[in-house]
């Protein structure tokens, strides 16, 4: 990295809690019928929760209606009032995790290493891969995969990226620089997805990572040329249109990244933006029993909407 990061002082500065809060904020008793409920024991920042007993009653309704596990944070970065469910429950990040895949290489890349042009052959290639097919042979440059990355969430541009950096223990090794204890970041695509019940690879709390969001794309972990770079083309996810997008009100901003995987994972993190208003942190995550559960956007939208009234209602 280019610079080193107090690893106590940001986790805590970047959820807006006093230096040395430890511990996580109690969650609601999960619907019956879905398995994979056991919260793991590792620590994760707690974000200083002002969910009131309406809104927690709401997401409880939600999970019992889908038949889910969802996990939720929201924090208002103008006026600290943070929202949260399960926020201290491990759930799988799946394509979520390529908001810090970017992190890390836009940390240690000059401007001319983005415009080096990576090598793409038959062999590369993975079944999602709806960018990076267009130019076997031909390759692209660091900063066009970092685009086809996080817009089209292309998934050979993320283990062209991963290998470049110099694997996903690089990535953690980065987290781990900015204060995140907790983010295993172990495989690549497509096993990140697998989201096995108990596994701890591949996890993360929503606590944690809204602490990341807000080092990464609203503090300094980058360099203020990178961290525009990174918000400016979440800006142009394609991939999110039913999730976050569909639960903010008409003429908010939003910077996301969605993922998807087995076990009925879906997930979108980021940073959404009233008009005239401060950014709002926001992590949604979900997961069910079964591996061949599907993914609910109109889940991920609900969430949305609960919180974000929560705390603009």
């Amino acid at each position: 990295m280019r610079r080193a990061v107090a690893i106590a002082v940001v986790t805590g500065l970047a959820l807006g809690l006093p230096f040395g809060v430890a511990g996580c904020q109690p969650t609601a008793t999960a619907p019956v019928g879905v398995a994979d409920r056991t919260p793991s024991a590792s620590a994760s920042p707690a974000p200083a929760a002002t969910t009131s007993a309406a809104t927690t009653r709401a997401f409880d309704g939600l999970e019992g209606a889908h038949d889910v596990r969802l996990g939720v944070v929201a924090i208002d970065t103008g006026s600290g009032a943070t929202v949260t469910h399960r926020a201290g429950e491990r759930f799988a990040f799946a394509s979520a995790a390529k908001v810090f895949i970017a992190a890390t290489v836009l940390d240690d890349a000059s401007p001319a290493d983005l415009d080096a042009v990576v090598p793409i052959e038959q062999r590369d290639l993975l079944s999602y891969a709806p960018v990076t097919s267009q130019h076997v042979g031909s390759g692209m440059t660091v900063r066009a995969l970092l685009d086809a990355m996080l817009r089209s969430s292309d998934n050979t541009a993320a283990n062209l990226l991963v290998a470049r950096v110099g694997g996903p223990s690089v990535v953690q090794q980065w987290l781990r620089g900015t204060g995140d204890q907790v983010t295993q970041v172990v495989r690549i695509e497509p096993e990140f997805n697998e989201a096995t019940p108990g596994d701890d690879r591949d996890t993360t709390t929503p606590a944690q990572f809204a602490a990341d969001l807000r080092t990464v794309l609203l503090g300094d972990a980058l360099q203020p040329d990178d961290r525009e770079l990174l918000v400016d083309t979440m800006a142009g996810t394609t991939t999110g249109d039913a999730t976050i997008r569909a639960g903010v009100p008409t003429g908010w901003t939003v910077a996301d990244k969605t993922g998807t995987g087995s076990h009925g994972v879906r997930n979108d993190v980021g940073i959404v933006t009233p008009p005239g208003g401060a950014p709002i942190v926001l992590v949604v995550m979900t997961s069910r029993s079964t591996a061949d559960a599907e993914p609910d956007d109109a889940l991920v939208a609900a969430a949305t909407r609960t919180a974000v009234s929560a705390l603009h209602g």
